[in-house]
């Protein structure tokens, strides 16, 4: 497919055409010419209004459903949410049912998104069905495409092995993640236990939760070397952890949820189920902390956390309501609002390498790997604007400022006109 993109400003700090206007010509998935004005006959031609361009953006947490779970989201609906959302690649969850353990199960996934505009890269579970018991097939996973190891949403209670774990990849170069929370202290736990837990009488989810696990696995990985993923932190003092063990040396990357960067505790005082999150959302100062730790590198990456979550397990009391809240339609408006424009492409695009993901330069002779969007346009984000199966969105009636327009990968356009 020969596609033309009239009059749009790059946005690419490693590219030589990075703040200009310029017309891209695309043949065959290949950015064949650059200029300021191009005319072709025979092409798909995008031209629209304040249209931006950068290079396409990864999103490190997304769970889906199927296998298992399809009536959450199925991994089509849910490629093609990702695509209208700006991503190019995404980190694939193992949360499914049954959860992604074996290398049958990440060709599955593959399989099934190979004609996709979105590159799915899958997690393998760390344990075999996720129980933390014995260690899942990482080698096999490895060789059939997983780019990591991680039990959703749980950490490894352990700690050998972890350390097992972390010595074994070392041979192949592979990732563990592991999700620092402690839920023997808080076994009910709904929020975020300050203020609102207090004045409401919810059972809370302390920071203590967080950062005696993170505190943990971060000697681990001192001892063993080899590389470590923490996924959603959420406090000021988990903050302060990574920023003194990057400074050790040690190989250890993080991120943060966007509910944790938009949003604070107090949006729980009408008991929405949307806002229950797992991290919880957290106290101001928390909010504060973890927005300028994304802007000075102690945080690698904000993800969506985008968890479709089903209308019974969402829609009901508070205490029996499932963590989680889908957000790749709403994060690019978000962090939009919360940093400058050049600021919030370098989040979406910084550090692909890690996971084995090429960056392609916007630059003739490079790969069409491009997302579109219009940086300036404000709106409330609405239900109409979630294109998932499950509309658990926490951004739902939400000022946010930035529209996606779509993407270019693989050699296919999927856009929203």
């Amino acid at each position: 497919m020969s596609i033309l993109i009239k009059s749009a400003k790059i946005i690419d700090a490693s590219s030589k055409f990075n703040g200009k206007t310029k017309d891209i010509f695309i043949n065959k998935g290949i950015i064949q010419e650059i200029s300021d004005r191009i005319i072709k006959r025979s092409v798909k031609e995008i031209s629209i209004k304040n249209l931006h361009v950068s290079q396409g953006w990864l999103d490190t947490g997304v769970s889906f459903g199927e296998p298992g779970l399809e009536e959450r989201e199925t991994i089509e609906n849910g490629s093609r949410t990702a695509c209208l959302s700006g991503f190019t690649d995404i980190i694939l969850n193992s949360n499914t049912l049954p959860v992604i353990d074996s290398k049958s199960d990440i060709t599955y996934v593959k399989n099934k998104n190979k004609n996709s505009a979105v590159e799915i890269h899958p997690l393998g579970a760390l344990t075999l069905s996720s129980g933390g018991n014995e260690l899942a097939e990482l080698w096999e996973m490895y060789q059939s495409g997983a780019v990591g190891f991680y039990d959703y949403k749980m950490s490894v209670r352990d700690p050998n092995l972890l350390k097992i774990a972390l010595q074994y990849v070392q041979h192949f170069n592979g990732l563990i993640m592991t999700f620092p929370f402690e839920k023997s202290i808080c076994n009910d736990g709904q929020v975020n236990e300050g203020e609102i837990s207090t004045l409401y009488g919810l059972e809370g989810i302390p920071s203590l939760s967080e950062e005696i696990i993170l505190e943990r696995d971060l000697k681990i990985l001192e001892y063993t070397g080899g590389k470590l993923f923490i996924p959603t932190i959420s406090s000021s003092k988990s903050v302060e952890l990574i920023r003194k063990a990057k400074l050790k040396g040690l190989k250890i990357i993080t991120s943060v949820s966007i509910n944790n960067l938009f949003f604070n505790e107090k949006k729980l005082i009408n008991f929405d189920t949307r806002f229950k999150v797992l991290p919880p959302l957290r106290s101001e100062k928390d909010r504060i902390v973890l927005v300028k730790a994304v802007l000075d590198g102690t945080i690698d990456f904000v993800t969506s956390d985008h968890a479709p979550i089903d209308i019974d397990n969402k829609k009901t009391d508070f205490k029996n309501s499932l963590f989680g809240a889908t957000g790749l339609e709403s994060i690019f408006g978000a962090l939009n609002s919360l940093y400058k424009t050049e600021e919030v492409i370098d989040i979406l695009t910084r550090k692909k390498d890690f996971f084995g993901i090429n960056s392609e330069t916007i630059d003739e002779g490079s790969k069409a790997s491009i997302t579109l969007f219009n940086p300036k346009h404000k709106y409330t984000f609405s239900k109409h604007d979630v294109r998932s199966k499950s509309k658990n969105a926490s951004f739902i009636n939400s000022e946010i400022n930035g529209k996606v327009l779509g993407i270019i990968n693989n050699g296919s356009v999927v856009i929203d006109e």
